[in-house]
């Protein structure tokens, strides 16, 4: 974990925040690394359930640092990184911090406010759920820079808007306020309180099959834009799976029994 990316718990509920206030959490050298080293952390947790993304201060984060372009690595130094992907990884250094919240099994939520633009949209268009206050503002803002989007954008924007709107969004690098966000998909929904709705939520989703929980995640995730007949296989192994095992008989005892379950 870095200074610059905190990671907080509440039992089954981690919180993981940008912290870079000062700078509208604008992502750095040590965001990027903060983020994919505590979500890749995440992912190997079994005792986390829900995640929750967020910024502190006002901003969730207002894209990339410009120290980026003004000589903290060379163009060069960039390249390089964005060509080399790990041995056993499908995403390079900087495709991670996005991606890695779709490679975690339980789901994420982003708590949204402010400033969400360019590397901030990507984070958090990373998530499976994006709740953003009425302040909020988006904006795929590479083309700002004379660049394209690659913060594993293509495994994630086409997935929640139209293909006309997405090439709107990356050839102009408008912002879109909260409202018209949700509208086109880009958010989940808008509250006043996101970090406080994120939470509900992620409660909500504690008190259920953790098992379950984790399959319906793979099952949206992998069945997205494939065959029927591999989705229908996918559903029938995901359920055969959960059939009679102890979480799945705890659901049903505690229902019956009218109490509150005890997952493991």
């Amino acid at each position: 974990m870095t200074d610059t990316v905190r990671l907080e718990r509440n039992n089954h509920i981690a919180e993981v925040s940008l912290n870079r206030p000062e700078k509208h959490n604008a992502v750095d050298l040590s965001v990027f690394d903060g983020l994919a080293r505590i979500g890749e952390a995440l992912r190997k947790d079994p005792s986390v359930r829900a995640i929750i993304l967020t910024g502190a201060g006002d901003n969730f984060c207002s894209g990339i640092d410009t120290s980026l372009f003004a000589g903290a690595l060379s163009p060069k130094d960039i390249n390089a990184r964005i060509l080399d992907v790990p041995e056993g990884e499908v995403a390079n250094a900087f495709q991670k911090p996005a991606y890695v919240w779709q490679e975690i099994d339980v789901p994420v939520i982003a708590a949204l406010r402010g400033a969400t633009f360019g590397a901030g949209a990507q984070i958090a268009l990373g998530a499976d759920i994006r709740l953003a206050a009425p302040n909020t503002r988006l904006s795929v803002m590479e083309i700002k820079w004379g660049i394209i989007p690659d913060m594993s954008i293509t495994r994630t924007l086409p997935r929640l808007v139209r293909s006309d709107i997405a090439k709107e969004l990356i050839f102009t690098g408008r912002i879109v306020e909260a409202t018209e966000a949700a509208e086109i998909g880009l958010v989940t929904r808008v509250t006043d309180d996101p970090l406080a709705k994120a939470r509900t939520i992620a409660e909500q989703i504690c008190s259920k099959n953790p098992d379950a929980i984790r399959r319906g995640k793979r099952l949206m995730n992998d069945s997205w834009t494939a065959q029927a007949v591999e989705t229908l296989r996918l559903e029938a192994e995901l359920q055969t799976e959960l059939l009679g095992s102890p979480n799945q008989m705890e659901a049903i005892f505690a229902n019956l029994q009218k109490r509150a379950p005890n997952f493991k």
